[in-house]
């Protein structure tokens, strides 16, 4: 099932411009495929799925065909076109993004195997990345240069540093422990 379906995402993709997961869930859906959004988004990270301008200029989701130096060009691309923030505390790098980008850069960063990278989450505009603290200030000082060499933007390294993730609050949210969840 699983197979076929991820099959049929791919077949998708290729013959429609898909903007959005809510639009492949839907098509999927005609097709006769139960799924949910999780489902959704795991299909698309195994299957390396990328979003990529589109011929209108908006983004949809593409396949990647190449590999190498190609792919690898591409996929600094989308990092260049849609991170705007970065910060990190030890092993955690926070990676800020325009509005229903951050799957997409996350799934580049992903593709470009990161040995400092041991995961990924991505949300709408947000993504989080976790390796060791070495790892995390190493990933932290390359993106940093990325941005001001490449981009040529600056990073505001006053507001960055290195600290536990309990008690540090980013956007308004934080990290806690909840003593409960281990009884």
């Amino acid at each position: 099932m699983k197979r076929t379906r991820q099959e049929k995402i791919l077949e998708l993709i290729r013959k429609n411009d898909i903007e959005t997961q809510q639009e492949l869930s839907e098509r999927l859906r005609d097709a006769g495929f139960a799924v949910t959004q999780a489902t959704i988004s795991r299909d698309i990270k195994e299957l390396k799925i990328v979003k990529t301008t589109g011929a209108n200029g908006r983004y949809q989701y593409g396949v990647p065909t190449h590999t190498g130096t190609k792919s690898a060009m591409k996929f600094r691309n989308i990092l260049r076109e849609t991170v705007i923030h970065t910060d990190y505390a030890e092993n955690i790098v926070v990676l800020k993004t325009y509005a229903g980008m951050a799957q997409a850069a996350a799934a580049s960063i992903d593709a470009l195997q990161l040995e400092e990278v041991l995961g990924s989450v991505a949300g709408d505009d947000c993504i989080i990345m976790v390796g060791s603290e070495m790892s995390a200030n190493r990933v932290m000082r390359n993106i940093s240069r990325f941005i001001e060499e490449k981009l040529g933007l600056k990073v505001n390294m006053t507001k960055s540093k290195v600290d536990k993730p309990q008690g540090l609050k980013y956007l308004g949210f934080g990290f806690y422990f909840d003593s409960r969840a281990h009884q």
